[in-house]
C-alpha cells in the first residue's frame, strides 16, 4: 500500500483556510493512507477556554469531519487527522480517521503534553485498531511517544501501522520511533507540523517537522525537513509487520513472559 504525510504550518485560529490547504496539498499525490498532523485545522498554543471552544468540533458531525468525509469518499482513500473534539462541556485533542467517505474511528489523545492540561480532558478510551482491509492502523498522538505500553498494546491488537499525528517541539521523538517500530516490528507514520506559533502570554514555541516513516526493522525508511511544507509518499508492505520473528529462535511476542513482569512499586 502507498502512505503519505502531511507536513504544514496551520495558520492558527483559522480552520477554513487549513481545511483547503490540506485538500489543494493532497491532491497533488496518491496515497492509500495519510496522516497529518496533530491539531492540524486549529493551530496548537491557546490562551483561555473561550479559544478552545470556539475551535471546537463535535465528532463525526462537525465541519472538518464532513471535510474529511468528501475528500476520502473523493480519493477513495483513509484519512487520519488531528481536531479539538467537543463533547459535551469537555474538549479532547484527538484525531479522526475516514475512509472511502465513512467514519471509521477516532482516538483521544491519552497522555497531555504541558499546558495542554488546562484545555483538554485526557482521552477516556483505549487507543482504536481500525482495519481498513489493506492494513491494520492503530493511532497515537504526538506525547503518546514516550509511552512505550502505548505502541505495544496497539501491537499485541494487530496493528500493523501506527499513525502518530503530531505536533512535536521536543528533539527525542522522531529517534524514539526508531525504538517503538523494532521493539514492536511495525510501521509508524509520524505526521509532524512546522513553523512557530506566537501567543499573547506566551512563550514562542517552534515545531520540529521532520515528519517520518519507520520500519519493522526499526530502519528510518522517509523523512522529510525541519522547515519546510512538504508531503511524504512511499510504498510499504503491510503484511511485513505480522512477521515478530526476531533472530531464527526468538519472536518479540511468543518470548515475553507478562507473569514476570511487576508492576507493584518497591517501597
Amino acid at each position: 500500500m502507498r502512505i503519505g504525510l502531511l507536513q504544514f504550518a496551520p495558520r492558527w485560529g483559522a480552520p477554513k483556510f487549513n481545511r483547503q490547504k490540506i485538500g489543494d496539498r493532497l491532491a497533488q499525490h496518491t496515497a492509500d493512507l495519510w496522516v497529518m498532523p496533530e491539531l492540524a485545522v486549529t493551530g496548537y498554543v491557546f490562551c483561555s477556554v473561550e479559544e478552545v471552544s470556539e475551535l471546537a468540533e463535535p465528532v463525526p458531525d462537525g465541519a472538518t469531519c464532513q471535510f474529511l468525509a468528501h475528500l476520502s469518499h473523493q480519493s477513495q482513500s483513509t484519512l487520519i487527522c488531528g481536531l479539538i473534539e467537543k463533547d459535551g462541556g469537555r474538549f479532547f485533542n484527538s484525531a479522526v480517521a475516514y475512509s472511502s467517505g465513512r467514519f471509521i474511528g477516532r482516538y483521544r489523545k491519552i497522555h497531555l503534553f504541558s499546558d495542554e492540561k488546562f484545555w483538554f480532558a485526557p482521552g477516556d478510551e483505549p487507543p482504536p485498531v481500525l482495519n481498513i482491509g489493506s492494513a491494520r492502523i492503530g493511532i497515537l498522538i504526538c506525547f503518546d511517544w514516550l509511552f512505550p505500553e502505548m505502541a505495544r498494546s496497539l501491537a499485541l491488537r494487530g496493528a500493523q501501522i501506527i499513525a502518530h499525528p503530531a505536533n512535536l517541539i521536543l528533539p527525542y521523538c522522531q529517534d524514539a520511533m526508531l525504538v517503538r517500530s523494532l521493539e514492536n516490528r511495525l510501521y509508524t507514520a509520524t505526521a509532524n507540523r512546522i513553523g512557530s506559533e506566537v501567543r499573547p502570554g506566551k512563550a514562542p514555541l517552534t515545531f520540529t517537522g521532520k515528519s517520518q516513516v519507520t520500519a519493522p526493522n526499526g530502519q528510518r525508511i522517509g523523512q522529510l525537513s525541519t522547515d519546510r511544507e512538504e508531503v511524504l509518499v512511499l510504498d510499504i508492505d503491510p503484511a511485513s509487520a505480522d512477521d515478530k520473528q526476531f533472530t531464527p529462535r526468538n519472536d518479540i511476542f511468543q518470548d515475553r513472559r507478562p507473569e514476570l513482569y511487576p508492576l507493584e512499586k518497591i517501597s
